[in-house]
Order: structure tokens, then C-alpha cells, then sequence
């Protein structure tokens, strides 16, 4: 058989696949995303690396997933115990990285009388899933979408009205995405505007600024240390930006960072970033780190109590991620009514020690590759589009643990 030389991963040697002799069909991520949404049962086959696996893989109600590495399949006498593993009556979705080493691997499930199909490009392609969707529970001025990538719960909007768009929370990636989809609707795109320094992806907000887009970033933000404040566009507290007829006014709503700013749309919705998302609230440590998270907890705690939950309870909450706790509205969007998280998220009506001890006790990992991506935001870090893009791959985790924080 003639062989082939890929790369499965940044973290593994070059390896040589022999051409199995059946070739896999593939399947598009977005393909596959829509299957699962729809709640298809799906059985995932994910031949990375076990720590690859554990760090983040694709998850669902009506998925199966099973994590066998690569090279379990390599040996010339395949164990016995890996195919009893896989189903052999229905089909096998086989995953890796960047679609090599599965593509070799479905097709080898293929020559074993297995259904087997390789997902396009892998993981890296399921990284590229970005999605907008109407926030049609939205009452305001004009049109706001909500922005979803999957493959690591990001959420980011977009408003329009009257020729002119904003973006908030905009990820490096998908630059050229908010250019064009402010197009498609017949406006310009005149700002770029992030809720604080992320540290779980790239902000898009620099590049932007670079097409002729205003980027805005909170002002307690740039004091952490932003070097390139030429391009940026300071928000202070109760600045409005307006799109159109909409106003959008900046809120400073600290807690997760020192500068986090939400901003209000059109009276109508809030978009939190990482202060509360509609199944939990934020972890306090990524800027204080573990010794000052108890004072940005407390800090955090004043936030929802003086500045949030002040606001009329038809305000509709729209954070900055989602995780696999959050159910999505009739719309199809992570956002819910502050009325109604008020109802039922028992950290928004805890007493400050309560609350505190809650958010403190169980925090997930720091996301991967934390504080090369703050860095990176705060213009300290120049690096190209891939190594962005390698940098965010991963789950957000930027929110405190949702396990306890819901109430029944």
C-alpha cells in the first residue's frame, strides 16, 4: 500500500498512515452540528490524544462520545477490545484534530464492515462553526443577532438599524464575517465594541480597527496596560455609542475583570460579557488571580446587586459564553429575561458571605492558554492569524462552576 505523511496535532510526531482500503465519506461540521441540534443520536469516535479529549471535545444531549487515540489503531494486530467498544450497527462519526489520522481511521472501520464517516478538517473545522441568530425576544430599537460558536460556547451580537451596525464582543477569527454580515443588511459596521480584556479567545476588535471600524474598549480595561491605545476608543460609564436610532450605553459592571463594561441596547438588552450569563455568573480570579478572587468576588456581588439587578425585569440578559447547563430561549438564543433569572438563579439573591463562599468553592480550570490571549488583547503580544487561532482552541470556562449556582 502507498503511504502518506500528516500531521495529527500540534502536540504529536509525524506519522505514517497507510491508504486503508475503503475510502471514509466526510461530514461537514456544520453538517454535523446541525444533526445534533436537531437531536439525532449521534456516536463520536475522537482518536486525539486522551489530555486532548479531556480538555474539550464535541459534546450534546443525543451524542455518544468515545475517545480511543490514534494509535491504538495502528498496530498490526488491532486489539479485539477496541472494535468491541464501537458500535457496529449504527454509523461511527470518527474525529481528530484536523481530519487526517480519522480520515485514515474511518476508512479503516469502513474495510471492517463499520459505517464510519471523518469529519471535515476535525476539530479545527468544528472550531470555524459561527453562527448568527435573530434575537427576535428583542423589543428595542432595530435588529440584534446573537453570534454562537460551538466549540467554545462564545457568544457575541450584533446590532443594526437605520445603515449602521455595532458588534460587541468580536472574536480575531471572524473579522471578515462582521463586515459582510453588516453588509448583507444594507449597513456599515462603525463599531467594534468589547465588553473588557478577554482571556479565553482573541478579540477581533484591533483587526477591525484596521478596516475603518471604531474599536472601543472599556477604559478601567486599558489601564490594566493596553499598549496600543492609538487605535482604541476609551468607554467610560454611561457613554453611548449609537447605531442608527439605537442607543448603546456602556455600563461598568466589574467583578470578572476591573474593567468589565456591559452595554445596554436599545433600553431592551443587556449585553454582559463575562459578568452573568443566563445559567450561572462569573468566575472572579483570571485578572485578581486566586489571592485577590475573594475581593472580586465581593466586587462582583455589588455588580448584580447595585447595577444589574436594578434594571427592569423585561431587560433581556445576553452574556458573553454559554456552557452545556444553559437551555436556549424559543428563539434559539442564549438570553432569558432578568425577571426570570432573578427566579431562578439562587446566586442573585444570596447575602454577600453566601455568595461569595458559593462562587469560590468549585471554579473550573483557567481556560487554555489564558495568559498568552490576555496578553495577546492587551497589545502586548503580536502574533499571526493562526497562532490566534491555535491560542482560543477549547472550551471558555470564564464562568464560575454552574453546578450549584441554579436553583430546582
Amino acid at each position: 500500500m502507498c503511504e502518506r505523511t500528516v500531521r495529527t496535532s500540534d502536540t504529536m510526531a509525524d506519522v505514517d498512515f497507510p491508504t486503508p482500503e475503503e475510502t471514509a465519506t466526510a461530514i461537514e461540521p456544520t453538517t454535523l452540528r446541525s444533526r445534533i441540534e436537531e437531536g439525532e443520536a449521534i456516536t463520536i469516535l475522537d482518536v486525539r490524544m486522551g489530555s486532548e479529549y479531556e480538555e474539550w471535545h464535541i459534546e450534546g444531549e443525543s451524542v455518544e462520545a468515545i475517545n480511543v487515540p490514534y494509535y491504538e489503531f495502528l498496530d498490526d494486530d488491532i486489539g479485539e477490545d477496541i472494535f468491541e467498544s464501537l458500535p457496529d450497527d449504527e454509523e461511527i462519526v470518527v474525529v481528530c484534530a484536523k481530519g487526517e489520522a480519522s480520515d485514515y481511521i474511518a476508512g479503516l472501520l469502513k474495510g471492517e464492515g463499520y459505517d464510519a464517516v471523518n469529519v471535515a478538517e476535525g476539530m479545527n473545522g468544528w472550531a470555524e462553526i459561527y453562527e448568527a441568530v435573530e434575537v427576535t425576544n428583542y423589543d428595542g430599537q432595530g435588529t440584534v443577532f446573537q453570534y454562537q460558536r460551538p466549540s467554545s460556547g462564545c457568544l457575541g451580537y450584533l446590532a443594526v438599524d437605520d445603515g449602521e451596525a455595532a458588534v460587541i464582543d468580536p472574536l480575531r477569527a471572524f473579522t471578515d464575517r462582521y463586515l459582510e454580515d453588516a453588509a448583507e443588511h444594507d449597513a456599515d459596521l462603525v463599531y467594534a465594541l468589547d465588553t473588557h480584556v478577554h482571556a479565553d479567545h482573541v478579540s477581533g476588535i484591533r483587526p477591525l480597527a484596521a478596516e475603518g471600524v471604531e474599536a472601543v474598549l472599556p477604559a478601567a480595561a486599558i489601564d490594566r496596560g493596553v499598549e496600543d491605545t492609538d487605535v482604541l476608543t476609551a468607554a467610560e460609564d454611561g457613554d453611548v455609542f449609537t447605531v442608527g436610532d439605537v442607543e448603546i450605553e456602556a455600563i461598568h459592571t466589574p467583578g470578572h475583570t476591573t474593567g468589565m463594561t456591559s452595554y445596554l441596547v436599545g433600553d431592551s438588552l443587556l449585553a454582559t460579557g463575562d459578568g452573568l450569563f443566563v445559567e450561572s455568573v462569573a468566575r472572579p480570579d483570571l485578572e485578581a488571580g486566586d489571592e485577590g478572587a475573594e475581593d472580586a468576588a465581593r466586587q462582583l456581588y455589588e455588580t448584580l446587586q447595585e447595577r444589574i439587578l436594578t434594571l427592569s425585569d423585561d431587560v433581556l440578559i445576553a452574556g458573553g459564553h454559554t456552557s452545556d447547563a444553559a437551555e436556549p430561549a424559543a428563539d434559539g438564543t442564549y438570553t432569558a429575561p432578568l425577571g426570570d433569572l432573578r427566579d431562578e438563579m439562587d446566586a442573585l439573591s444570596m447575602d454577600v458571605e453566601d455568595f461569595v463562599e458559593l462562587i469560590l468553592a468549585d471554579m473550573p480550570p483557567r481556560p487554555a492558554n489564558y495568559e498568552d490571549i490576555i496578553a495577546t488583547n492587551l497589545g502586548q503580544n503580536q502574533i499571526d492569524d493562526e497562532e490566534a487561532f491555535r491560542l482560543e482552541l477549547g472550551p471558555n470556562n470564564c464562568a464560575a462552576s454552574q453546578d450549584s449556582l441554579a436553583g430546582d
